[in-house]
């Protein structure tokens, strides 16, 4: 296989002159460090699967014999690997000794260890995505979208993204956000969260303030079955599980205080949604809508680094889950401007947005009921 064999045009392949060419030419070496990056990205993901950056970490420099051993690994497939790592500038090799070594600022970005820092966790989604690609290409000629269930890894990846940055923030953090809540919290409230996943948000808040009554709502089997596994481990007797559909709520003036974490824009019906769990706050009661920060504008979403990254992530997988249940098919960049329309057409008086300094991809709403 060659690079043309995967699309790259080279310099050499250019053949135009002037002021075009030049322009060209840049475009094309972009579209290399792309192809590049993609590859990589496929790497990264394996090495946080298998996890060789953490066993890297825990070496000096090494031969790829020495890792795959300490890994339980194959070695030729460690080797390939290792020359991924190599030559994409992630891994330090040593030709004379045939050793390879992982930067401990490298392993600050890519290991377990490193906790809320651990960007390697996110590359998983790229190989999720790919597995749907096939479908998503018949989605663009036909219509529709691909089904929650053809992602079968979306929630473990999910968990595995968010459960540092919570267990480091949402109870010291986010949660006082809200003005009163964590007394209220502390004295004994109802709260629920829904689209609530694997539960580890609603288990850590259960945990946190056992005064208190916590529901998760999900409609996901699997989902359920890890969160109510974690509230078991923890003994929590303050909580519990129910598959739901977020549209059918179903509950009138019953909650203290209701969350969901990036959960709305991939809901078929988010405006139905929202109206839910407005009806299913008491008067006084408080919403946080955590979602992607951006604009509904595109053209403001320019300079955003991650918009490439959330659109993308969006046609694969929230957009197209949505429309695959005849929903609106929102999308993860909805934005600023749209959520605060929506959370109003829902019925909440007031409706504040901030901003945490440990999480610049989100934009933390604050929706109150009169």
């Amino acid at each position: 296989m060659t690079a043309g064999d995967i699309g790259v045009v080279t310099e050499n392949q250019v053949g135009v002159s002037g002021e075009v060419g030049g322009k060209r030419k840049a475009f094309t070496d972009r579209l290399l460090e792309w192809s590049n990056g993609g590859a990589l990205s496929l790497m990264i993901s394996i090495g946080h699967r298998t996890g060789l950056f953490d066993t890297m970490a825990s070496l000096p420099s090494a031969t790829s014999q020495e890792i795959a051993d300490n890994a339980g690994l194959d070695e030729r497939y460690v080797r390939e690997w290792l020359g991924a790592m190599t030559t994409g500038r992630v891994v330090a090799h040593d030709p004379k000794s045939g050793t390879f070594a992982l930067p401990a600022e490298h392993a600050a970005c890519l290991t377990r260890a490193s906790g809320q820092a651990n960007s390697a966790v996110g590359f998983q989604l790229a190989s999720m995505f790919g597995r749907v690609e096939d479908q998503v290409v018949d989605c663009f000629r036909r219509g529709g979208g691909v089904p929650y269930a053809e992602f079968p890894r979306f929630q473990a990846i999910c968990a595995e993204i968010s459960w540092a940055s919570l267990d480091a923030n949402l109870v010291e953090v986010v949660l006082p956000l809200v003005p009163g809540l964590t007394e209220r919290l502390r004295t004994g409230c109802d709260m629920a969260d829904v689209g609530c996943g694997s539960g580890h948000a609603v288990n850590l808040m259960a945990e946190a303030f056992p005064a208190s009554r916590f529901v998760g709502f999900d409609w996901e089997d699997d989902a359920l079955v890890a969160a109510q596994a974690e509230a078991d481990r923890k003994q929590l007797g303050n909580v519990r599980f129910e598959k739901r559909d977020a549209a059918a709520f179903g509950e009138t003036e019953r909650y203290d205080f209701v969350t969901t974490f990036d959960a709305i824009h991939d809901q078929a019906r988010p405006d139905v949604v929202l109206r839910a769990i407005a009806g299913a706050l008491r008067p006084g009661g408080a919403y946080l809508c955590v979602e992607i920060r951006s604009s509904s504008t595109l053209a403001d979403n320019l300079d955003l680094p991650w918009a490439p990254g959330m659109y993308t992530a969006s046609c694969m997988h929230c957009m197209t889950v949505s429309l695959a249940y005849g929903g609106l098919g929102l999308g993860a960049m909805w934005g600023e401007q749209l959520t605060r329309q929506m959370l109003s057409d829902a019925g909440f008086s007031t409706v504040e947005m901030k901003a945490l300094a440990h999480d610049p991809f989100n934009n933390y709403y604050i929706a109150m009921k009169a």
